[in-house]
């Protein structure tokens, strides 16, 4: 695609629009308010969300991961410890997550600090995936170098013979973390790009101060 075709792709935004006084005081209630909205309006993968790291020196990297819950306590995922962003988060706590979902005008951005969660939870949850999806986290090496296909297909193939009549036991290497937020911004897309962005700073532990934000 040419240069000048990039620079005049653009989408005017009139779906909706969001106000300071409309929305919910507590910010968990208003992201669950347009999850479910987002829910009913069909849009593909709704809990695809995209999760930002960083290494210990400030190199960030970010991925799609799917959100597997959220309370109060913050957003939930699953992933290998041993993973890139695993051993980022071990270093550096701090991380970002968005959500976008394009054909609502709607975004969600999240800032705050990541935590494991309870083995546990984390057990429990494991055994709740399908037994190829539990097999499948076992067999990764998850962000490290590999030959070939060949060998995950490999190992994949080993481990279902070994647990075919039998238990996939969790590995220690893979689990959940929480992300627990300390601002959530929710932007809404406007025409003449004059968005609307409420944002949601936690001032204590309970308590949250809703601002405005110029597009």
């Amino acid at each position: 695609m040419d240069q000048k075709d990039i620079e005049n792709l653009r989408q005017d935004y009139s779906a909706a629009s969001l106000s300071e006084t409309d929305v919910d005081p507590n910010p968990m209630r208003q992201f669950d308010k347009w999850f479910n909205e987002a829910i009913n309006y069909k849009v593909h993968e709704p809990n695809a969300m995209t999760l930002a790291t960083a290494t210990h020196d400030g190199r960030p990297s970010a991925r799609i991961v799917l959100l597997k819950g959220f309370s109060e306590d913050g957003f939930k995922f699953y992933t290998n410890y041993l993973s890139r962003k695993g051993k980022e988060i071990s270093k550096n706590p701090l991380g970002a997550l968005i959500f976008f979902w394009g054909d609502m005008e709607r975004q969600i951005r999240i800032e705050g600090t990541i935590e494991k969660l309870d083995r546990d939870y984390s057990e429990k949850y494991f055994h709740t995936r399908p037994k190829s999806s539990q097999i499948g986290a076992m067999a990764s090496p998850q962000s490290q170098e590999i030959p070939g296909r060949e060998q995950l297909e490999q190992k994949m193939a080993q481990l279902e013979l070994e647990y075919a009549d039998t238990e996939v036991p969790k590995p220690s290497f893979w689990g959940g973390y929480v992300l627990k937020p300390r601002l959530i911004e929710f932007w809404q897309g406007r025409k003449n790009r004059l968005h609307d962005r409420i944002v949601y700073k936690k001032t204590d532990n309970k308590n949250w101060k809703i601002v405005r934000l110029a597009p």
